[in-house]
């Protein structure tokens, strides 16, 4: 039976070739909303808009409302166009694929029955391997530094900062419970970890939950989440505070939220405040014997040497890694409402291949994707998981290799939270303000 199909402002897709890097205005990946009714197809073509980035733009030239006799039957994105566009975003962003959005059908419960069994399974003698890994890297940086002149100090601090980053990890993995079947010892082995890093494992964990249970979700995500316009303009102290954490110090803006969510008991409920106790207890007896210990022995400059500078290297990849994984101009933040676990957790994730030295001392925390589809697997399983989420969920995952170009989009242009446009940046709404963003613009690479 034949019916009439309503199709809005009529397309043909074109893309405009604009010079590629974080520096202008981004008109890009199209989307499609298909509404029916008995008779009726409307098809309606919606542009995600991003400032700040130039790249090769896809648009669609309108010429009006035109009505024609067709066959209702399901519509489709035209395919090739909007891989093509997909592609030229991706190549402009510093991204190797952006997925296609996740149909809204998709549960969470789809992609974790996709995943083999195996990659939930615990193996001690693969945890314990990690533990080895880190705890003998670490002991190599802190030869290293005591070994290295003073002109290949910043070459030690890397790899000793990059080394505590796997302590990191395995603490991670005991907060996940996917570190051991003794629950008892995953405690102990946590918070041990956190320890040198001065990071209190309970609190942490509770926060932490919090992330992946609202990734990507407006005020319930806790790691990183955009600015309000609101928070930007209530003063032009905090403008600036702002803007030079969100810019030039955001590799380190970890710190800060390792002081604001951590150590203030209020932010915790009733239940969890006798672990947070606990906790902290540790972290400070730790500051008040293993600090002094070091100072008596190698003096302030030694404290500064062999515990401060791996410590901010530290928080360099802790600051990165997470910017990283969930923070692009095409990944929005969403409302309560309107948020979608699948999309947050599968679209809203991101890939991103390292160099091998560091992926091993991180214990592949950046093969991300599966731990957000599901936290209970162990670290060393999340390469074969992400290899079986490539095989039946490949089109939707955003990856990437780590490149100039992909830390140049999100410092300069993931400011500002915009319900239409994901992000709008400092420069484009207080130009005057932001030095600190212009320099960034014109000192870091654009190399992909």
């Amino acid at each position: 039976m034949a019916s009439v199909a309503h199709v809005m402002p009529s397309a043909t897709s074109s893309c405009t070739d604009r010079k590629q890097g974080p520096h202008q205005r981004l008109t890009g990946s199209q989307k499609i909303g298909c509404f029916s009714s008995p008779g009726l197809c409307q098809l309606k073509w919606e542009s995600l808009l991003v400032k700040g980035v130039k790249h090769k733009r896809c648009s669609i030239p309108s010429r009006g409302t035109r009505f024609i006799q067709a066959v209702a039957v399901p519509v489709a994105p035209p395919s090739e166009d909007s891989a093509d566009c997909r592609k030229q975003i991706a190549e402009s962003y510093g991204f190797r694929q952006i997925g296609e959005p996740l149909p809204e059908n998709v549960t969470m419960k789809d992609v974790i029955d996709s995943l083999p069994k195996k990659v939930f399974e615990i193996d001690d003698v693969k945890a314990w391997k990690s533990v080895l890994i880190s705890v003998s890297s670490y002991a190599l940086g802190l030869l290293m530094i005591s070994k290295a002149p003073w002109y290949l100090l910043p070459l030690a601090w890397a790899w000793t900062g990059t080394a505590v980053t796997g302590f990191f990890v395995i603490g991670h993995d005991c907060a996940h419970k996917s570190f051991s079947k003794n629950k008892l010892l995953e405690d102990i082995v946590g918070t041990l970890a956190f320890l040198p890093l001065i990071y209190p494992y309970e609190p942490w964990r509770f926060k932490h939950d919090k992330h992946h249970a609202k990734t990507n979700m407006l005020h319930g995500d806790t790691a990183w989440h955009p600015v309000w316009k609101e928070e930007f303009d209530t003063s032009p102290f905090l403008r600036k505070a702002i803007i030079y954490g969100y810019g030039p110090f955001r590799p380190w803006m970890s710190i800060a939220h390792w002081l604001i969510w951590h150590f203030d008991l209020s932010k915790f409920r009733p239940n969890e405040v006798k672990r947070v106790k606990i906790s902290l207890a540790c972290v400070f007896a730790f500051m008040a014997i293993g600090w002094p210990l070091i100072i008596l022995k190698t003096g302030i400059a030694g404290w500064i040497k062999y515990w401060l500078m791996p410590w901010l290297g530290y928080h360099f990849w802790m600051s990165t890694f997470t910017m990283v994984h969930h923070t692009a101009p095409h990944i929005p933040f969403k409302s309560p409402n309107e948020w979608n676990a699948a999309q947050a957790q599968l679209n809203g994730t991101v890939h991103c291949d390292y160099p091998k030295w560091i992926e091993i001392l991180c214990h592949d925390i950046n093969v991300h994707i599966p731990h957000h589809i599901s936290p209970r697997i162990p670290s060393y399983n999340l390469r074969a998981a992400h290899k079986s989420i490539q095989q039946n969920w490949g089109k939707y995952l955003n990856e990437a290799s780590w490149n100039w170009r992909l830390m140049k989009t999100i410092m300069t242009v993931c400011h500002i939270y915009d319900k239409e446009q994901n992000y709008v940046a400092f420069d484009q709404l207080a130009p005057k303000d932001s030095q600190p963003i212009t320099f960034l613009k014109s000192v870091m690479p654009d190399h992909a």
